[in-house]
């Protein structure tokens, strides 16, 4: 068995998995404006409960995005941090993976919430992820397709995934796939606002 900590900030929930001689699961929905200060804490609790020490790990997983820039940066930063003291490699998971690989549906769009009547987007068909888009929630609609998220959105054939039941499950189908380990980037499908609003 893999032993590993993965921790997901993107999003408006916190999830730390941390999986040594047990695993342990901290899931905390609707909480984004308190990740910075509560992850520490809970990565610490998930990994007590683990029997699971940062030295033990094989790898580091963080999901990258798209989702809340602050929170991507986060999860970024804390993955690093645990890699660059232990040596170990470490595993980028977008938000999109950890929706896909657990989706069984042929064609259909993974989807973050961007705001604004928008969202981050990527088509998934026959198994294989397309380029990530920013589009429009009538964009969207006219595909007539699926709709897989972890957020409270109203779209036809939107289906809400819970966030703590994916992170494993996605993180072992990344371990199947060629290449798990590697360098981890935010995934931002677009500039922030603040970078939007420079003249």
């Amino acid at each position: 068995m893999n032993r590993f900590l993965a921790v997901d900030t993107a999003s408006t929930h916190l999830t730390v998995l941390a999986c040594g001689k047990k695993s342990a699961l901290r899931y905390i929905p609707d909480c984004a404006l308190k990740q910075s200060v509560m992850l520490m804490g809970e990565v610490d609790g998930a990994m007590e409960e683990a029997e699971l020490a940062p030295a033990d790990c094989d790898f580091f997983c963080a999901v990258t995005g798209p989702g809340s820039f602050t929170g991507i940066r986060i999860g970024i930063s804390a993955a690093k941090g645990f890699a660059l003291a232990t040596g170990r490699p470490l595993m980028p998971l977008t938000s999109f993976e950890l929706i896909a690989y657990n989706v069984t549906s042929g064609d259909f769009f993974a989807v973050v919430d961007a705001a604004h009547g928008h969202f981050y987007a990527c088509r998934c068909a026959a198994g294989t992820l397309g380029e990530p888009q920013y589009i429009s929630r009538e964009q969207l609609i006219s595909y007539s397709l699926p709709v897989f998220g972890f957020e409270d959105i109203s779209l036809p054939d939107y289906t809400r995934l819970n966030a703590g039941d994916c992170l494993l499950p996605a993180v072992e189908r990344k371990l199947r796939g060629d290449e798990p380990f590697g360098e981890m980037h935010a995934l931002y499908v677009r500039k922030s606002q603040a970078e939007e609003g420079r003249k």
